[in-house]
């Protein structure tokens, strides 16, 4: 469901220990909600598009349209 999220963090050269240190998480947590094995709060998905210099939406929102789109067909 994130995969954006892990392309970018890739893309910007995070390591899953250097995304969970500037986010204040462990590296399982991060990784849990990288997989989306755990629900992501609003206030984790700031923190994280903060890392990036990005808004939340610009990260997760077109995730989430997609994840609907496809329960829908």
């Amino acid at each position: 469901m994130y995969s954006y999220l892990k392309e970018l963090r890739k893309a910007n050269g995070y390591t899953v220990a250097k995304m969970s240190q500037a986010v204040g998480i462990s590296k399982s947590f991060y990784s849990q909600l990288e997989n989306g094995s755990r629900k992501l709060s609003y206030d984790m998905a700031v923190k994280m598009s903060k890392v990036f210099g990005m808004k939340p939406d610009e990260i997760f929102y077109d995730n989430h349209i997609d994840y609907k789109r496809k329960l829908n067909n």
